[in-house]
Protein backbone atom coordinates (compact mmCIF):
# COMPACT_ATOMS: atom_id res chain seq x y z
CA UNK A 1 0.00 0.00 0.00
CA UNK A 2 1.47 3.40 -0.76
CA UNK A 3 1.43 6.08 1.44
CA UNK A 4 2.06 8.77 -1.30
CA UNK A 5 1.59 12.20 0.93
CA UNK A 6 3.84 10.66 3.74
CA UNK A 7 6.34 9.58 1.60
CA UNK A 8 6.69 12.97 -0.24
CA UNK A 9 6.85 14.20 3.55
CA UNK A 10 9.30 11.80 4.52
CA UNK A 11 11.60 12.46 1.56
CA UNK A 12 11.41 16.17 2.02
CA UNK A 13 12.57 15.56 5.82
CA UNK A 14 15.50 12.93 4.33
CA UNK A 15 16.75 15.55 1.55
CA UNK A 16 17.39 17.93 4.72
CA UNK A 17 19.87 15.27 5.96
CA UNK A 18 21.50 14.35 2.73
CA UNK A 19 19.71 11.04 2.22
CA UNK A 20 16.68 9.40 0.08
CA UNK A 21 13.87 7.67 0.82
CA UNK A 22 13.91 3.94 -0.71
CA UNK A 23 10.83 2.38 1.00
CA UNK A 24 8.20 2.76 3.67
CA UNK A 25 6.36 0.44 4.53
CA UNK A 26 3.31 0.34 7.72
CA UNK A 27 2.53 -2.51 9.17
CA UNK A 28 -0.24 -3.18 11.57
CA UNK A 29 1.16 -4.85 15.03
CA UNK A 30 -1.59 -5.42 17.29
CA UNK A 31 -2.83 -2.02 18.67
CA UNK A 32 -0.16 -0.18 17.23
CA UNK A 33 1.45 0.53 14.06
CA UNK A 34 4.98 -0.09 13.04
CA UNK A 35 6.64 2.40 10.77
CA UNK A 36 9.34 1.47 8.56
CA UNK A 37 11.43 3.91 6.85
CA UNK A 38 14.42 2.79 4.68
CA UNK A 39 16.60 5.16 3.80
CA UNK A 40 19.77 5.34 1.27
CA UNK A 41 22.46 7.66 0.35
CA UNK A 42 25.98 8.65 -0.44
CA UNK A 43 27.27 9.39 2.87
CA UNK A 44 30.87 10.65 3.64
CA UNK A 45 32.57 8.06 2.00
CA UNK A 46 30.19 7.52 -0.85
CA UNK A 47 29.37 4.32 0.08
CA UNK A 48 26.14 4.52 1.74
CA UNK A 49 24.47 6.64 5.37
CA UNK A 50 26.67 6.24 8.47
CA UNK A 51 25.30 6.14 11.75
CA UNK A 52 25.21 9.52 11.89
CA UNK A 53 22.91 10.05 9.65
CA UNK A 54 20.70 7.84 10.50
CA UNK A 55 20.33 8.98 13.93
CA UNK A 56 19.95 12.38 12.67
CA UNK A 57 17.35 11.55 10.55
CA UNK A 58 15.66 9.14 12.40
CA UNK A 59 14.66 11.58 15.04
CA UNK A 60 14.04 14.35 12.27
CA UNK A 61 11.40 11.74 10.85
CA UNK A 62 10.10 11.35 14.35
CA UNK A 63 9.18 14.55 14.66
CA UNK A 64 7.85 15.10 11.32
CA UNK A 65 5.53 11.82 11.82
CA UNK A 66 4.33 13.48 15.86
CA UNK A 67 3.57 16.64 13.62
CA UNK A 68 1.17 15.23 10.95
CA UNK A 69 -1.95 13.82 10.95
CA UNK A 70 -0.97 11.24 8.04
CA UNK A 71 -0.96 8.15 11.11
CA UNK A 72 -4.08 9.44 12.86
CA UNK A 73 -3.79 9.11 16.51
CA UNK A 74 -2.48 5.06 16.82
CA UNK A 75 0.67 4.88 18.45
CA UNK A 76 3.22 3.57 16.48
CA UNK A 77 6.62 2.26 16.29
CA UNK A 78 9.41 3.67 14.11
CA UNK A 79 12.12 1.51 12.45
CA UNK A 80 15.03 3.43 10.29
CA UNK A 81 17.36 1.62 8.42
CA UNK A 82 19.57 1.39 5.22
CA UNK A 83 19.16 -0.74 2.57
CA UNK A 84 21.24 -3.62 3.75
CA UNK A 85 22.97 -6.03 1.23
CA UNK A 86 19.52 -8.18 0.70
CA UNK A 87 17.63 -5.70 -1.17
CA UNK A 88 18.58 -5.90 -5.06
CA UNK A 89 20.12 -2.96 -7.08
CA UNK A 90 17.64 -1.28 -8.78
CA UNK A 91 19.08 2.62 -9.58
CA UNK A 92 22.14 3.86 -10.58
CA UNK A 93 23.18 4.80 -7.49
CA UNK A 94 22.77 1.74 -5.75
CA UNK A 95 25.41 0.90 -7.96
CA UNK A 96 27.75 3.42 -7.75
CA UNK A 97 27.69 2.76 -4.19
CA UNK A 98 28.34 -0.37 -4.08
CA UNK A 99 31.96 0.01 -6.40
CA UNK A 100 34.06 -2.72 -5.31
CA UNK A 101 31.33 -5.27 -4.24
CA UNK A 102 30.78 -8.52 -5.52
CA UNK A 103 27.00 -8.64 -6.99
CA UNK A 104 24.75 -11.56 -8.73
CA UNK A 105 23.65 -10.91 -12.15
CA UNK A 106 20.81 -11.89 -13.72
CA UNK A 107 20.31 -10.77 -17.37
CA UNK A 108 17.39 -10.04 -19.39
CA UNK A 109 18.27 -12.56 -21.68
CA UNK A 110 18.28 -15.35 -18.84
CA UNK A 111 22.36 -15.73 -18.15
CA UNK A 112 23.52 -15.02 -14.51
CA UNK A 113 26.99 -14.29 -13.89
CA UNK A 114 28.96 -12.76 -10.84
CA UNK A 115 30.85 -10.10 -10.99
CA UNK A 116 32.63 -7.52 -8.83
CA UNK A 117 31.47 -3.93 -9.47
CA UNK A 118 34.10 -1.47 -10.83
CA UNK A 119 32.40 1.18 -12.15
CA UNK A 120 29.09 3.09 -13.01
CA UNK A 121 26.79 6.09 -14.47
CA UNK A 122 23.20 6.65 -15.10
CA UNK A 123 23.67 4.70 -17.97
CA UNK A 124 25.09 1.55 -17.05
CA UNK A 125 27.55 -0.46 -14.97
CA UNK A 126 31.29 -1.99 -15.48
CA UNK A 127 32.11 -4.96 -14.06
CA UNK A 128 35.06 -7.14 -13.48
CA UNK A 129 34.06 -10.93 -14.48
CA UNK A 130 37.16 -13.45 -13.83
CA UNK A 131 39.28 -10.45 -14.68
CA UNK A 132 37.92 -8.81 -18.06
CA UNK A 133 35.81 -5.81 -17.65
CA UNK A 134 32.63 -5.89 -19.13
CA UNK A 135 30.16 -2.74 -19.38
CA UNK A 136 26.37 -3.88 -18.76
CA UNK A 137 23.32 -1.12 -19.70
CA UNK A 138 21.14 -0.92 -16.77
CA UNK A 139 17.96 -2.24 -19.24
CA UNK A 140 20.02 -5.54 -19.75
CA UNK A 141 19.64 -6.16 -15.86
CA UNK A 142 16.81 -8.44 -14.29
CA UNK A 143 18.00 -8.40 -10.84
CA UNK A 144 21.06 -7.82 -9.02
CA UNK A 145 21.85 -8.50 -5.84
CA UNK A 146 25.57 -7.75 -3.74
CA UNK A 147 26.96 -10.58 -2.52
CA UNK A 148 28.00 -11.07 1.33
CA UNK A 149 31.93 -11.69 1.70
CA UNK A 150 32.91 -13.11 4.61
CA UNK A 151 36.69 -13.03 4.42
CA UNK A 152 37.00 -9.95 1.85
CA UNK A 153 40.57 -8.47 2.30
CA UNK A 154 40.52 -4.58 2.83
CA UNK A 155 42.99 -4.54 0.01
CA UNK A 156 40.59 -5.60 -2.25
CA UNK A 157 39.20 -2.27 -2.73
CA UNK A 158 42.65 -0.38 -2.65
CA UNK A 159 43.01 -2.78 -6.22
CA UNK A 160 40.31 -1.21 -7.60
CA UNK A 161 40.19 2.16 -7.40
CA UNK A 162 38.70 2.50 -3.38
Amino acid sequence: MKHTGLEEELAAVLADHQLELDDLEIQAAGKRRVVRVIVDGDGPRGSGPDLDQIADATRAISQALDETDALGQAPYTLEVGTRGVSRPLVKPAHYRRNKTRLVALTLTDGTGLMARITDADDRSVTVDVDGNPREIGFEEIAKAVVQVEMNRRLADDVELGE
